[in-house]
């Protein structure tokens, strides 16, 4: 799962597109309303430097993991001249430092590496750096800052905000209302980020009271087994939070098992599963707060900017940030057709 402890520049709008993110600064403004000094170009859509870009991520066995790959690869196949190296996941991090020590000794123009373990994989994140390869170090954050030239990323405090502040929002009118928390694996920084979000969120409604919180495991399997102690142990509550839409699976069917249906579910992560069931309208689940996968094709977008030396649109900067961290909207049936596109099984 994506752990990150670093929250830098909103970039709301990836969620949804991240072709807006690279689109030309300037096509529809005179030349007068530019910036003065900056002649750097600004990445767009149109065929550039050839780049060899190095993608190395963890194994893709959790589905958001999967989406990573699945948008990494769908990125580099819009650009003609974008070459993309991927290798074979793994979350030994011994086998994914050696596959990322083989993108480096081929030269590739800019390395993209979501680390199965941030710490662990900093120093060779610091190796191709000082071979002059820049690195875009996606989600999971190396130690240093010196290990990679960009940071992209999801918000996982921001996560617990939002999932939070819309459960309040539709419980602030009912008196001594009652929520628990499925959460993920608590021995993850991301978890610890979750959960303090979501509490301090909760904090803005005094009607609203947490009343049980269970660890699971991000798989089908923990989520279910959780969720059936928490609706064992609570005999009536208002909402659940659930960290994650992978475990949502294993929820919704002890959920559905235990008849229970006097409260109302938000995910988390952005599964196509869950956006389906809040389009049907017809179970527990009426959200689902995103960490979108779509980070992997910004991600692509911006080691294919630095590799052809080019700027962000929008922004006055002739460079590309060294941070860019993703909102983490909420989904419901009223905005649902914005998002089911970006859903990932």
């Amino acid at each position: 799962m994506p752990e990150t402890s670093r929250r830098g520049l909103l970039f709301g709008a990836a969620a949804v597109s991240t072709g807006a993110l690279l689109t030309a600064c300037t096509s529809n403004e005179p030349k007068s309303a530019q910036p003065a000094g900056n002649s750097q170009p600004a990445a767009d859509d149109k065929p550039g430097k050839p780049v060899t870009i190095g993608f190395a991520g963890p194994q893709a066995d959790h589905g958001w993991l999967n989406a990573i790959n699945v948008n990494a690869k769908s990125r580099a196949e819009k650009y003609s001249e974008v070459t993309l190296e991927i290798t074979e996941g793994s979350n030994d991090t011994a086998a994914q430092i050696g596959q990322v020590k083989t993108l480096i000794n081929k030269k590739v123009d800019v390395l993209v590496i979501l680390p199965a373990d941030g710490k662990a994989l900093t120093q060779v994140g610091l190796e191709a750096m000082k071979a002059g390869i820049p690195v875009v170090n996606l989600d999971r954050i190396f130690a240093s800052p010196q290990a990679y030239r960009c940071w992209v990323g999801g918000d996982n405090y921001g996560m617990g905000l939002n999932a939070g502040h819309y459960i309040g929002e539709q419980l602030k009118d009912k008196a001594n209302a009652k929520v628990v928390e499925l959460a993920g694996i608590d021995n993850l920084e991301l978890t610890k980020q979750r959960s303090q979000g979501f509490a301090d969120a909760l904090k803005n409604y005094s009607n609203i009271k947490l009343v049980a919180r269970q660890a699971a495991e991000f798989t089908v399997e923990s989520g279910q087994a959780k969720m059936a102690q928490l609706l064992q142990a609570q005999k009536q509550f208002d909402a659940l939070w659930n960290h994650d839409d992978d475990q949502g699976v294993g929820a919704l069917r002890a959920i559905q098992q235990a008849g229970r249906d006097e409260f109302i579910m938000v995910g988390g992560a952005g599964a196509k599963s869950a956006m389906d069931a809040i389009k049907a309208d017809n179970s527990v689940i009426k959200a689902t707060v995103l960490y979108p996968p779509t980070m992997a094709a910004s991600a692509i977008d911006l080691a294919r900017a630095l590799g052809q030396s080019k700027g962000v649109s929008g922004l006055a900067e002739m460079e590309i940030p060294t941070s860019l961290t993703l909102y983490s909207a909420v989904v419901t049936k009223d905005n649902i057709d914005q998002y089911l596109p970006t859903g990932f099984n």
